[in-house]
């Protein structure tokens, strides 16, 4: 089981995100749940970033909309850092 460790500028991104976007909390709570307990699961669509982003990888929260995170396979330590639509996450 890995540990998902909120920053304090992820919880503020993640609020206003949520408050954009309630019909989404449900799907939201589901993939940090899914995260937390199996991160390979297929259906968060885990996978490494590239170019500036390298360092991150994603999971999807639906076809829509991502979570960008610190994936510190080692520690078991996921770290959220963003959140919001593809291009949102991977293009700012």
């Amino acid at each position: 089981m890995a540990e998902i460790i909120y920053t304090d500028s992820y919880v503020k991104q993640a609020a206003k995100f949520i408050k954009k976007h309630p019909e989404l909390l449900s799907q939201y709570e589901k993939t940090l749940k899914l995260l937390e307990l199996n991160p390979y699961h297929p259906s968060l669509r885990l996978h490494k970033l590239r170019g500036k982003l390298s360092k991150l990888h994603s999971v999807s929260i639906n076809i829509s909309y991502r979570i960008s995170i610190y994936f510190l396979v080692e520690d078991d330590k996921i770290i959220p850092v963003d959140i919001g639509s593809h291009d949102d996450v991977y293009y700012k």
